[in-house]
């Protein structure tokens, strides 16, 4: 523990060091909790459960030749020395070794080795091992879902091991044996074979009313018409967010809008599909597929020319790097994050701000999935110093950041909220502590979640928001020209006017 505090902002205080290695350890938060993880496992016999696993495993090998190359790779080079533990958020809260990244991919790769290889089946013969049982299935799974797949271990692996990479692949078969959170597997099947196609249940009639009550705030508290356009054929970009942005991030929607009228580029959002959540990320590279094709559909349907993707971590991690992979390769639409969107506007001096407006404390959180691959680090920052007067840093950062405690998918289970707020996400809060900000920039849905229940249970003073919700305040936007302000008042309610055909 002691190697990652020392790099947090300053020394801790006799105080602070004792309440901080008082937290409650893991077992008796486990015992705290309502319930434990209520998975949605699949009427298989439990004697039966192993060779399924097998089956599937199989066919993963057979048909993602890439997962095979990684695991023999890994299975060949595996030290298990446990220099991972140190950049690990929850080993350094529990110090139970099954947190031990290493440990956890070992559960895999002993299989791989056991049942996929020739020395292991060799082996197997001699010693008499009979192999797969179904409480190892059950470690598995309590395991991989434990770990909020951020990837800092991969920084501190001498042998390069993507530990997050092996836990996203145990939790991919042990779906398809129909074991996963039953909080994940609802959101997405109602995103896939529900009548409103998103996760979080919200028909087309709520989200026109929804983006027409935003428009007439916007009217109400800058005094210009900003519309929120939907089903705009050719437009430039086509957007997608965390469709709980819808419900729950007011200011941060607005604070888009304002910067996409500032701009004058053409934008839209599709009546027939507007989520951008990808859950197939946190457990199953089928449902990952099948969503990134349900956005190629309507960018397509609107002859679009770029996907923009809003404040939300996972959304635009699956979008930038596994829309190629999924739909069209080198031809695929190119995918741009609201945050660099924005940033590149301010260079371009497209969009002004006013740095008299936030002169409270702010602080950056980075989320894991933009930041951990080195996407997008210095972009919100240029943008925040631009405007924030006070602005304070957080150590570490960037691709080292600290993980909020919600992330692989683990914010979307709320029965294990004192895991989260107690074990995963402890470092984070203290390290938000410290600064004194009275705001945390957190640009991503699940962050945002997290976090604000992490502040409410660990007692921090800090609001979070996101970062175009403090765009928002400080925007400066021109008033509306003699035309705008016409057709706005002969198209009132084309701010949402979905093309004929779609869904009501």
């Amino acid at each position: 523990m002691a190697s990652v505090m020392k790099s947090l902002t300053r020394p801790m205080t006799a105080e602070e060091r004792e309440k901080a290695y008082s937290t409650p350890k893991k077992p008796d938060v486990m015992e705290r909790q309502r319930l434990p993880v209520r998975y949605h496992v699949e009427d298989f016999n439990v004697e039966d459960r192993p060779r399924r696993f097998l089956e599937v495993f199989a066919s993963v090998l057979q048909h993602h030749p890439n997962y095979r190359l990684a695991l023999d790779h890994y299975m060949r080079v595996t030290t298990r020395c446990a220099r991972c533990a140190v950049a690990c958020p929850i080993y350094d809260a529990t110090h139970d070794p099954h947190d031990i990244p290493c440990y956890r991919s070992e559960l895999l790769l002993s299989i791989y080795r056991r049942h996929f290889t020739v020395s292991g089946a060799l082996r197997a013969r001699l010693l008499g091992d009979p192999g797969l049982a179904d409480e190892k299935l059950q470690e598995m799974a309590d395991s991989y879902y434990n770990c909020t797949a951020c990837r800092r271990c991969h920084f501190e692996c001498p042998m390069g091991i993507d530990h997050a990479l092996v836990t996203h692949l145990g939790r991919y078969l042990l779906s398809e044996i129909g074991i996963v959170p039953r909080a994940l597997v609802v959101s997405t099947r109602e995103q896939l074979i529900g009548k409103t196609a998103n996760t979080s249940a919200i028909p087309l009639p709520a989200l026109i009313d929804t983006l027409e009550f935003l428009t007439e705030d916007i009217q109400d508290e800058k005094g210009v018409h900003v519309p929120f356009p939907i089903d705009q054929e050719g437009a430039e970009y086509i957007f997608f967010t965390s469709v709980s942005d819808f419900m729950m991030e007011a200011e941060t929607l607005k604070g888009i809008a304002a910067v996409m009228k500032a701009t004058g580029d053409s934008w839209t959002i599709g009546s027939k599909y507007y989520d951008g959540i990808n859950y197939g990320l946190f457990y199953s590279d089928q449902v990952m597929e099948h969503v990134l094709h349900m956005m190629r559909a309507e960018a397509e349907r609107l002859k679009v020319k770029k996907i923009l993707i809003g404040e939300c971590g996972h959304s635009a991690r699956t979008a930038k790097f596994f829309y190629p992979t999924y739909c069209g390769g080198k031809n695929a639409l190119p995918v741009i994050s609201i945050l660099e969107y924005t940033q590149r506007a301010l260079k371009e001096g497209r969009i002004k701000l006013d740095p008299k407006v936030v002169t409270e404390a702010v602080t950056y959180h980075d989320p894991c999935n933009i930041a951990r691959p080195g996407w997008i680090v210095n972009q919100p920052r240029e943008v925040l110093k631009a405007f924030c007067s006070q602005y304070v840093e957080m150590a570490p950062n960037g691709r080292m950041n600290l993980c909020c405690g919600g992330g692989g998918g683990t914010v979307s289970i709320d029965e294990i909220r004192p895991f989260r707020t107690a074990v995963s996400g402890r470092l984070k809060a203290e390290q938000i502590r410290r600064t004194g900000a009275t705001y945390c920039v957190a640009p991503c849905a699940n962050c945002k979640k997290q976090l604000r229940e992490l502040m409410e249970d660990q007692g921090v003073e800090c609001e979070i928001l996101g970062l175009h919700d403090l765009i928002y305040k400080a925007i400066l936007l021109p008033p509306d020209s003699a035309e705008e302000t016409a057709a706005a008042e002969a198209a009132d309610g084309s701010t949402a006017s979905p093309a004929e055909g779609s869904p009501s």
